[in-house]
C-alpha cells in the first residue's frame, strides 16, 4: 500500500537562508498538514537561530501570502519563508 503524505518544497530567503544553512529543502508531512505544521517541523529540524526568524517571518504558499497558519498545504506545493526585510 503506498504511503500518502504531502511533499512540500521550502525555499528560504535572506537571513532565513543563512539560519537554515540551505537555500531550499523538501518536507514530507502527513496528509492535511498545515503551514503551522510545516513551521513546527522546520523549528525542530533547525533549532539554532531559525526559530527566532520563523517567529517574525511571512510565508507564501505557491506564491500567495499566508494569513492563516492553519491553511492546509497542497501536495507538491512550495512554502517560501520570508524574514522581515529592512530598508525602504
Amino acid at each position: 500500500m503506498p504511503v500518502t503524505g504531502t511533499r512540500v518544497r521550502v525555499r528560504y530567503f535572506a537571513s532565513a537562508r543563512a539560519a537554515a544553512g540551505v537555500e531550499s529543502e523538501a518536507l514530507e508531512l502527513p496528509d492535511g498538514a498545515t503551514v503551522a505544521d510545516a513551521v513546527a517541523t522546520l523549528r525542530a529540524r533547525h533549532p539554532g537561530s531559525l526559530p527566532r526568524i520563523l517567529d517574525a517571518a511571512s510565508f507564501l504558499v505557491d506564491g500567495v501570502a499566508v494569513r492563516d497558519p492553519d491553511r492546509p498545504l497542497p501536495a507538491d506545493g512550495e512554502l517560501d519563508v520570508l524574514p522581515p526585510f529592512a530598508g525602504g
